[in-house]
């Protein structure tokens, strides 16, 4: 979907040659049509009393009005205007834009007196509502429409503003699309094969390694998840150069299992086709870096994923085992489908080479989260507060929101094990912040956090399917780390010639 941006007045909206026109109506919206600007008596006439529902998310439908160009309008309520407001708001006004034919919408955000938060969330509305899942399901229709015309009173001063929102917002497509397709059209080996060629097209370095570099690296809780599967496992890392090669960078690591039975400790078989769902973590590092791609932040990003499948078998590891991972930290593994934070364990040892800035995991990786947080907000876990701070502030700017729950000593007592290093369970009690623990364990010498978006990667039900959280949220943290660095380089340069005078 392309997104044009566009100096429009009300009246010019009405003489845009479009299929269908989405105006946004704010609480508040004073207008008064003449004759010869027919969309804003168009307006006038549906706020008079017993026409346009108050509400957000309210619609009124014209076909063929008087006047305007589109064959279609859909007048939608957006209250007082709030970034949540406006994303509820256009979804709704989207769904009346899906017949075939309208290839070409107007989105009019000029009746809003400040557009510059509105924007990103209109983006993310029309987008998230378009898409459609079409990759093993040739029966799908594809969303007829094919551009957008966003409409607002300044084009030049929200310009970069909507160049970030697209860019985010294909990020998330690109995310949900391989959280969305089946294990056997996302295996560790097209994964890779996926991170390849965002590469290519993105300008980024790509490596891929393959069991006997893992083993060489000595990953072994790694190596002893993928052991069950004859899929071959892959660790792939990719690096964004965006900022100068002395400055640390940002790294984020996504679980990749593309599927999960739970090994010798199976699931039961109800919704078990969910867990191909298990790699929305590799799925959102895959978004971040199309993202990036096309706004080439100045900082440097590394994405790593580990990825492999959790099968049951003959060569599976079994509950009991203990292995070493390639911090040389024992493992006993008390139940086979507490894998997800081996395979990240072994991940976080490997990133500590770069010298990070800052280390995100990202990974469905607790049931316990989901009753904790539901579907709402995703898990956030960190001892270093700067970084938490930072990654919240960025969930709430997104509309990607996080909440960070408690690391306290304590919670690693169940972690304890006779027979090695550690347990890689300790209970059903608050199972989220111990699975926590056991990645700090491997985190400490860096600055770290643990994303568990085990409620938020997907929907369950009718409108079951990946959401590309968080994509949403690394992308704002990324862009406010890249103005922050912005900011400092001036600073610092104006330190520089003021000494030298």
């Amino acid at each position: 979907m392309d997104f044009e941006l566009k100096s429009v007045s009300l009246d010019q909206s009405s003489r845009l040659s479009l299929d269908a026109l989405l105006v946004a109506v704010p609480d508040g919206l004073s207008v008064s049509g003449s004759a010869e600007d027919a969309l804003s008596r168009l307006i006038s006439q549906a706020l008079a009393p017993g026409g346009l529902e108050e509400g957000v998310g309210k619609l009124l439908v014209c076909f063929r009005p008087a006047g305007i160009k589109a064959a279609r309008v859909v007048l939608v309520r957006t209250g007082p205007s709030r970034p949540s407001d406006v994303k509820k708001a256009i979804a709704a006004a989207a769904a009346q834009v899906r017949q075939p034919g309208t290839a070409k919408v107007g989105l009019m955000l000029n009746t809003l007196t400040d557009v510059s938060e509105a924007l990103p969330a209109a983006v993310q509305a029309m987008s998230e509502a378009h898409y459609v899942y079409t990759q093993t399901k040739p029966s799908a229709k594809p969303s007829p429409v094919r551009q957008v015309v966003i409409g607002v009173a300044d084009a030049s001063a929200v310009r970069d503003i909507h160049a970030r929102a697209c860019a985010v917002a294909h990020g998330i497509g690109v995310a949900r699309e391989w959280a969305n397709r089946p294990a056997n059209h996302a295996t560790p080996s097209q994964l890779a094969e996926a991170a390849r060629s965002l590469a290519r097209k993105g300008g980024f370095d790509c490596q891929v390694l393959g069991e006997k570099d893992v083993k060489a690296l000595g990953m072994g809780a790694f190596l002893a998840v993928a052991q069950g599967s004859e899929q071959p496992l892959k660790f792939i890392v990719l690096r964004h150069q965006g900022g100068a090669r002395s400055e640390a960078p940002h790294v984020l690591v996504g679980k990749g299992i593309t599927f999960d039975t739970g090994g010798i400790s199976l699931k039961p078989a109800a919704e078990m086709d969910e867990m191909k769902f298990d790699m929305s973590g590799a799925a959102s590092v895959l978004g971040t870096f199309a993202a990036l791609s096309q706004l080439k932040l100045p900082v440097n990003v590394i994405g790593v994923i580990p990825a492999c499948e959790n099968m049951p078998g003959g060569a599976a590891i079994k509950p009991g085992d203990v292995v070493t991972s390639m911090s040389g930290q024992t493992i006993e593994i008390l139940n086979t489908d507490a894998e997800g934070r081996l395979i990240l364990c072994d991940a976080l040892t490997y990133v500590e080479r770069f010298k990070p800035r800052a280390v995100i995991d990202i990974a469905t990786l607790t049931g316990a989260c989901v009753i904790a947080l539901g579907a709402v907000r995703s898990g956030l876990f960190s001892t270093n507060d700067e970084l938490a701070q930072a990654l919240h502030a960025a969930g709430e700017a997104s509309l990607d929101p996080c909440w960070r729950m408690p690391m306290d000593d304590e919670y690693a007592e169940g972690l304890k094990s006779n027979f090695a290093d550690m347990g890689n369970v300790a209970g059903r009690a608050a199972g989220s912040i111990t699975a926590a623990k056991f990645l700090e364990k491997y985190a400490a010498k860096m600055p770290w956090a643990h994303l568990d978006i085990a409620g938020t990667a997907w929907r369950s039900g009718a409108s079951k399917g990946a959401t590309g959280r968080p994509v949403g949220l690394l992308m704002q943290y990324l862009i406010a780390q890249a103005q922050d660095s912005g900011a400092q380089k001036t600073i610092q340069r104006a330190q520089g010639r003021a000494k030298k005078r």
